[in-house]
């Protein structure tokens, strides 16, 4: 039987209550799915559950997480618009809030990270087409079946995946 895999139990946060917690757990387990770090769900969870704007400081203190995983998460939510500066009246420093506008937050997920990995696979495409007359005759006929279905797929990709962004407003 092969051995069981174990999750990473999440480090203790200290400051957090039960609620938030959770609040984060599930982002964390949504950025699983989308193969992204667990620093950027943290960030996003907690920001989605406050009820007011956070220092990056507080995400670090709250979070128990390194200047440098506070500074880079924030700079990829902004990017993707999941999350905004604010300004507050008396604190020179800059708060954070997040989008929660699921729409733009798909729509710019979509445009910013899967419509240049979708562009970039022309070329590996390409280099699969090349390469399948390398193979023995033996297994030249199903990897050709599968390279088809493979550029049908891409394909199909490419022509849905500008209506899907448009659709989703970004």
């Amino acid at each position: 039987m092969p051995p069981m895999h174990r999750a990473k139990a999440a480090p203790a946060r200290s400051g957090l209550t039960a609620f938030e917690r959770e609040v984060i757990e599930h982002f964390v387990e949504i950025s699983r799915a989308l193969g992204q770090p667990r620093s950027l769900a943290e960030i996003y969870g907690l920001l989605f559950i406050s009820p007011r704007p956070l220092a990056m400081d507080d995400l670090i203190e709250r979070l128990q997480i390194s200047k440098g995983s506070a500074s880079q998460g924030l700079r990829f939510l902004r990017e993707i618009g999941a999350v905004r500066p604010v300004e507050l009246d008396g604190d020179r420093r800059v708060h954070y809030e997040a989008v929660a506008e699921l729409r733009r937050l798909a729509g710019r997920f979509l445009s910013d990270q899967l419509a240049p990995r979708v562009a970039g696979n022309e070329r590996r495409l390409a280099r699969l087409a090349e390469r399948v007359g390398e193979l023995p005759e033996t297994h030249r006929k199903h990897a050709e079946a599968r390279l088809t279905m493979l550029q049908s797929w891409h394909r199909n990709t490419r022509r849905i995946l500008p209506l899907v962004i448009k659709l989703l407003g970004d």
